[in-house]
């Protein structure tokens, strides 16, 4: 099968398209002909090495967590699911045209295999900082880099829990943002005055990581209230790094739920097939995303 892979680490040069031994669904697993992989930044940030002293991998590594695909093999142990199956879930190596999943749902109807792999990682992480974060019904949370896929998750979600949500994006995305439910203002100069404008800010979040936590704590007024998944210097400010994924498959069942009632909907902004890896890389790496980027198998 062709897989995309890095036997080094570095930049998005270092990513091949190449041939390797199909992997096997194992106890609690499933295995499938993958459609559509997402992308996310933890991807990159793995191939650049960013977490090879905490997480050490091997090299050569696949790459990718998120997928959506046809179900073709089913692990012992596993109940519910069956070979023909559409599912969208999180494994390993998922830039490949067989991936082992080992957390999934069935595909909520409607949902196309490009929609459904942008769901997993940015709705697992979206549920977990909201969570962490601590913000309630009736409260106002502010979202740096809003417009993302996780941004996207987040304004949806907090919505339908009735979160009042201040965004920040770009001047081109701001309509965008105002669609989601949110209020919406752009980065840049003076930010932080024009988010005052909008409101009382009871918790944030730092979607991007573009330098901007010293002005989140100024607006909560407390680091606690903030929460980054983008910025790896944010604990020397107070500000917890929020890295440890939560339950995925818990995730997944909300999303499709949410999905079902037509409560959750992440647009795809682009799609790449796989011998593109390294220009999805470096589009992601550039941010300014208007929902997700997927590849496509």
């Amino acid at each position: 099968m062709k897989r995309v892979s890095f036997a080094e680490f570095g930049g998005p040069d270092v990513l091949q398209l190449t041939d390797a031994e199909e992997p096997h669904a194992g106890p609690g697993q499933i295995r499938v002909a993958v459609r559509a992989a997402g992308v996310n930044p933890v991807d990159w940030r793995v191939r650049e090495g960013q977490f090879r002293k905490t997480q050490p991998i091997e090299l050569p590594a696949g790459v990718g967590l998120d997928a959506s695909g046809v179900v073709d093999e089913v692990g012992e142990g596993v109940e519910g699911i069956e070979v023909g199956d559409h599912v969208f879930g999180r494994g390993s190596s998922t830039y490949a045209e067989f991936a082992v999943l080992s957390a999934w749902a069935r595909m909520p109807e409607g949902l196309t295999f490009e929609e459904a792999a942008g769901y997993p990682s940015v709705v697992e992480t979206a549920l977990r900082v909201i969570r962490e974060a601590g913000v309630q019904s009736g409260q106002t949370l502010l979202v740096s880099g809003a417009s993302g896929g996780v941004g996207s998750a987040v304004l949806q979600i907090a919505r339908e829990r009735g979160i009042t949500v201040i965004g920040t994006a770009g001047a081109a995305n701001q309509d965008y943002l105002r669609g989601l439910g949110a209020l919406a203002t752009t980065y840049g100069e003076g930010w932080p005055g024009r988010v005052r404008q909008l409101g009382h800010v009871d918790a944030a979040l730092d979607l991007a990581g573009s330098g901007v936590i010293r002005e989140l704590v100024e607006l909560t007024g407390d680091p606690q209230k903030v929460i980054s998944i983008a910025d790896l210097d944010a604990p020397k400010l107070g500000v917890r790094f929020s890295g440890v994924t939560g339950s995925v498959p818990d995730a997944l069942a909300e999303a499709a739920g949410l999905v079902s009632r037509g409560k959750l909907h992440i647009p795809v902004e682009k799609t790449y097939p796989l011998a593109e890896a390294a220009a999805a890389h470096i589009d992601s790496r550039a941010g300014h995303t208007r929902g997700r980027r997927v590849m496509v198998i």
